[in-house]
């Protein structure tokens, strides 16, 4: 086991963890006084408040004790921030791309939604993030969200309620993810004694519909995850990848998640 492996898994985490997150890391680790001590996965359990960010937080320093034990605190701490700086410099490139569903109009080729969806899940090798106000009929992105459960890909899949009233007909959320969906990805939602109410009494609701792999590729758009808004309807959405956006949104579902404002189902 060598320190090259290290810094490999320090590009990993880099990758997965927002930046002031592994800077608290990374200060953790400086501070401790060996890879075998306690100190930096105390710390880190007190200053990292997200359990997942913890999770892979205190996965990087079991194998920072089992690959590289012998590698001094300020030196595996430097690994680290350099491996942040490498990161941060990737997500500086950015990419924007249209995406639309609709009529055409000569005006030149668009990304179509469900092509430009497929290709943020099946990008994703850490995790994925999946929002939408209804689902409905969307067999090709169900298969996606399986096959990226299959590959160790973790994903939060976040909806308006688990029962939705769209158009003509109510349906069940979770029966039109799929039960292979379900049992692969936790699924939260936005309970309404969370909500705003406006004075007249009406509800707020979650109408957010993005996906983001890894903090790196977005999709924004105004179409559900419905069959007609894959199909006939008329949406635009933007395709982003590289730059800092893909990481903010992944961040506030995040924090909406740990501070309970979302609810797992």
């Amino acid at each position: 086991m060598s320190e090259s492996q290290l810094f490999e898994m320090a590009i990993e985490l880099a990758a997965r963890l927002p930046a002031e997150v592994l800077d608290i890391v990374a200060r953790a680790v400086e501070e401790s006084p060996s890879a075998c001590s306690p100190m930096a996965r105390t710390r880190v359990s007190q200053d990292v408040p997200h359990p997942y960010y913890r999770d892979i937080a205190n996965d990087f320093l079991d194998r920072w004790r089992g690959l590289a034990p012998d590698l001094p605190s300020r030196e595996a701490a430097m690994v680290l921030r350099v491996a942040g700086m490498a990161e941060q410099t990737h997500r500086k490139k950015q990419a924007v791309e249209l995406v639309w569903t609709g009529p055409v109009a000569n005006a030149g080729p668009f990304r179509r939604t469900e092509q430009a969806i497929l290709q943020v899940l099946d990008s994703a090798q850490q995790r994925i993030t999946l929002v939408s106000y209804a689902v409905y009929r969307i067999p090709h992105i169900g298969q996606a969200l399986v096959s990226a459960a299959r590959r160790g890909v973790q994903i939060n899949v976040v909806v308006e309620t688990p029962n939705r009233i769209e158009g003509q007909g109510e349906y069940d959320t979770l029966q039109a993810l799929g039960a292979d969906v379900g049992a692969c990805a936790a699924v939260y939602y936005w309970p309404e004694e969370k909500r705003a109410v406006a004075d007249g009494g009406k509800v707020s609701i979650l109408h957010v519909k993005c996906v983001v792999a890894d903090g790196r590729c977005l999709f924004l758009s105004s179409a559900n995850l419905t069959e007609y808004a894959f199909s006939i309807n008329m949406e635009l959405g933007m395709l982003v990848t590289g730059g800092p956006l893909p990481a903010q949104v992944e961040e506030q579902f995040d924090r909406l998640i740990g501070n309970s404002v979302l609810v797992r189902v």
